[in-house]
């Protein structure tokens, strides 16, 4: 556990006790802090309930006066979330729990930060940054939007590099984190139930890059029109010296990196290749680390063969956005899309409808993707995941790919998208 000394003492709310929270909890009772702690759960208040020094109250309704910080989730959201308004009206800052690491880093070993975001590609970059650091003998932790709490994690020993996923949301809620080591790999439009609208949520993630000190390298992909933004003007407040420009459509040899197929894939490494080469790591090292990498669940994870076909599963792929580059990956691919829209059209796949076999719908937007797809491509309505992959099956040949990128949400027929995914999975081993 993460905690620091300058806690002690002091006294915090945390809102939102899942496991970002709980371990926000857990390191600030460890740290001597009092804390008053909720969340609409029941069950996540009674998991806390018997620990001292810990009050379960909602600190919305609760008079602030006199807290340090409220700490919150990054689910909560902050934009219409009366918390904002009551910690605002009380003077007391609303943070989470990647400032409180920032907080924590004066106290631990000599080390060094790599902070990861954008719309897409964030979590594969992360996971291979991690690996390559790991390939190259250093001390590194996973943590953030990946699924791991950075204040769960043990310190690391002298020379160790905390590898940080960070969402829109994190980054909303630190005010104090310099990355030695940030990277942007793009900005399209999201989560904008969250902001005022597409700047101020671009503005969030150059935020990143605001926290930093002159001198720490700063890794930018330009693909996108907001991100070129960002590098630029991160350049002209007088550290262009830092900026190292990520620029799409470079041609790499990517048959050496099983898991890194596709030109989404392209750049996420390009982007690893820069982070590890700021933080000293030879490319020899770095080369082993890419050919290595095993990928992430979900995530453009080739499951296997069947008869000569390979199944790919891309669950992870919620927007058409993140979609589009995985039809870019495959020659000749049965792609199975749908599930809850997040749109009405799949104009960013449009560029990959050439390699397209054939569309197999699925989900609460079979019909509506049925008649965007058929004037570009031979579809079938199938409903539900396993009468697409049965579907697949029998229509692909050897050397096909069958892919599962459904660019909608999974909240239609599945608790998440990696239950999705572990459907896909199941349906495929179905076929043996």
């Amino acid at each position: 556990m993460i905690a620091s000394r300058a806690w002690a003492g002091r006294r915090y709310a945390v809102l939102g006790l899942a496991r970002s929270g709980r371990a926000t909890a857990a390191a600030l009772l460890a740290a001597g802090a009092r804390v008053t702690a909720w969340d609409e759960s029941e069950n996540a208040r009674t998991a806390l309930a018997q620990q001292d020094a810990l009050d379960l109250a909602d600190p919305a309704a609760v008079d602030l006066t006199g807290y340090d910080a409220v700490l919150v989730s990054p689910g909560v959201p902050i934009n219409r979330h009366p918390i904002a308004g009551h910690a605002r009206a009380a003077g007391v800052p609303v943070i989470g729990d990647i400032e409180l690491f920032a907080e924590a880093r004066a106290e631990l070993p000599p080390h060094r930060v790599v902070g990861i975001t954008g719309t897409n590609g964030k979590s594969t970059t992360t996971a291979l940054v991690h690996h390559i650091l790991e390939s190259a003998g250093v001390p590194s932790a996973l943590g953030g939007n990946i699924g791991l709490p950075i204040l769960e994690q043990q310190p690391l020993p002298k020379g160790g590099v905390y590898v940080l996923e960070l969402s829109s949301y994190q980054i909303d809620l630190t005010r104090s984190l310099a990355c030695d080591v940030a990277v942007l790999l793009n900005i399209t439009p999201d989560h904008l139930d969250r902001y005022a609208g597409f700047d101020a949520y671009a503005a969030a993630k150059a935020r990143l890059f605001a926290m930093q000190r002159p001198g720490q390298a700063a890794v930018i992909g330009i693909a996108t029109e907001a991100s070129a933004t960002v590098a630029r003007d991160v350049a002209r407040s007088g550290r262009a010296e830092d900026v190292t420009k990520i620029a799409p459509g470079v041609c790499m040899d990517q048959s050496r990196w099983p898991a890194l197929q596709g030109p989404h894939n392209a750049q996420n490494a390009l982007a690893a290749i820069a982070a590890c080469e700021a933080l000293g790591i030879g490319r020899a090292v770095v080369d082993g680390g890419l050919a290595s990498f095993t990928g992430l669940p979900h995530r453009m994870q080739r499951l296997g063969e069947v008869a000569g076909v390979a199944y790919v599963n891309d669950s992870k792929a919620t927007n058409p956005e993140s979609t589009a580059p995985a039809l870019l990956a495959f020659p000749r691919i049965h792609w199975i899309v749908g599930g809850q829209p997040k749109g009405d059209d799949l104009n960013a796949c449009r560029p990959g409808f050439s390699n397209v076999v054939r569309a197999y719908t699925i989900g609460e937007a079979a019909a509506m993707f049925e008649t965007l797809l058929m004037p570009d491509m031979p579809v079938e309505r199938c409903d539900t995941l396993a009468r697409a992959v049965e579907r697949a099956h029998a229509e692909a040949r050897p050397g096909d790919t069958v892919l599962l990128s459904p660019a909608c949400a999974s909240f239609d027929q599945f608790a998440d998208y990696a239950a999705r995914g572990d459907a896909f999975a199941a349906a495929m081993g179905a076929l043996r």
